[in-house]
């Protein structure tokens, strides 16, 4: 099997990176390990929302040279101003050209509300995701009996705090028993399954038009939505505003999110290779020419690029024993230091140093293999180092724009050397 690109990892970064190559004809497949962290991530979408001092973000652009001062090794930085600006300003376009309607725009931040019913900095938000400040006086919290992964309390006690008069209701709907029995199995997912179905949407709409009361708009956990149009169908009998608000994970929205760009990647002609591990690479003068996998055993995939978008920890694109930190796939160069008691601190709730570790890159975005770089190498997203994806709310912007950075690289060496695609 041959390639022009074949992509380590198939997150937000991996889907980004594929869909531009592939949007601009490039043969491209990705490899797949396992879950996406999607699945995890409520659906919006971070850019920049505060400065490794603490300083929160409001314009993202305003900001870049204080983060430069600040943490000069951040992938932004690395990438320079321009660069940044221009493939934030792109990321919209993409999601934009995958059907994935998105509120926000990256050179103002907005609030969203929480699942807890607070406010945080965003970039990119889906459009049922409530934003501060609400424009209602009186607003509906939708609990649903049994489900434990929301706390319709707490949002309705923060809401009300900030000015929004919030009563909570409680959705009983019998459909739902069979679910309710089994605490295991009552999840965002599993009820979406269920209240995404049509014969099932006249009993839920009966039920909350009586729970609405004197609400103007009315909020639910995200547990609908997953296929189908069962939210405007709701806000459309009900005559107000419904919103949504992420659930403890499995995400909803952030599973939505994964499924329409994977949709996205396969239908410009990407493979995706799922469950498989890339077992090793066969290199000629100092190219990557083919990668090998667990599945594939020794057919070998001939490739002109590879990008490493594996994931940090989490998804096991970084692992660690006692005494190191390494990249498990090619061996490559990691920034970490030596020794292990500065990995992390004590307070459970300050930055931790670990969420900074990842593979070292040059100016293109190339990682390094005993001081070398692999020409046609690239690493992407969370598997790079020097940002803190929590503290600084950056971890889909650093990996939406370093996917479409590297993209841009490949494509441009492609129009070069006049490579066709394959």
């Amino acid at each position: 099997m041959k390639f022009d690109t074949i992509i380590i990892g198939s997150g937000l970064a991996g889907l980004t990176a594929g869909i531009k190559l592939a949007e601009n004809g490039q043969r491209c497949a990705i490899v797949s390990r396992g879950q996406s962290a999607l699945h995890f991530s409520s659906g919006s979408l971070d850019l920049l929302s505060a400065l490794p001092d603490g300083s929160p973000v409001q314009e993202p652009e305003a900001a870049l040279e204080s983060l430069a001062e600040q943490a000069p090794q951040h992938p932004y930085n690395l990438m320079g101003k321009e660069s940044v600006l221009a493939f934030a300003a792109e990321s919209e376009q993409l999601l934009a050209r995958a059907g994935i309607p998105m509120t926000g725009h990256y050179r103002q931040n907005h609030l969203r509300i929480t699942p807890l019913g607070k406010q945080r900095a965003s970039w990119l938000s889906p459009p049922e995701v409530p934003q501060a400040p609400l424009p209602w006086q009186k607003v509906t919290v939708i609990n649903i009996a049994g489900f434990l992964d929301f706390q319709a309390e707490l949002v309705a006690g923060s809401l009300s705090s900030s000015g929004c008069a919030a009563h909570v209701a409680e959705l009983t709907l019998p459909v739902l028993d069979v679910l309710r029995n089994n605490p295991s199995e009552f999840r965002a997912v599993n009820i979406a399954r269920v209240l995404d179905l049509p014969e099932n949407r006249r009993a839920l709409i009966d039920e909350l038009r009586l729970l609405l009361g004197r609400g103007e708009a009315m909020i639910l956990p995200a547990c609908l939505g997953l296929e189908g149009d069962t939210l405007s169908a709701l806000e459309h009998a009900l005559n107000v505003p419904v919103k949504l608000l992420p659930t403890l994970p499995p995400s909803v929205p952030g599973m939505r999110l994964h499924a329409v760009l994977r949709r996205r990647f396969q239908s410009l002609g990407g493979l995706i290779m799922p469950g498989d591990t890339v077992t090793g690479a066969q290199l000629e003068q100092g190219c990557i020419s083919a990668l090998f996998t667990k599945n594939h055993r020794e057919v070998p995939l001939r490739t002109r690029n590879v990008i490493l978008a594996s994931g940090s920890f989490f998804s096991g694109g970084l692992e660690a024993d006692r005494q190191h930190v390494f990249e498990p796939i090619f061996g490559l160069g990691v920034e970490a230091p030596e020794e292990r008691t500065s990995w992390s601190k004590a307070d459970f709730f300050a930055p931790q140093p670990w969420l900074q570790f990842g593979v070292k890159v040059n100016a293109r975005l190339q990682p390094f293999h005993q001081g070398e770089y692999t020409k046609n190498l690239y690493a992407i997203g969370s598997v790079l180092g020097s940002f803190d994806p929590i503290q600084q709310g950056c971890g889909a912007g650093v990996s939406m724009l370093t996917a479409l950075f590297a993209a841009d690289s490949i494509l441009t060496t492609a129009e070069v050397h006049h490579e066709p695609a394959r």
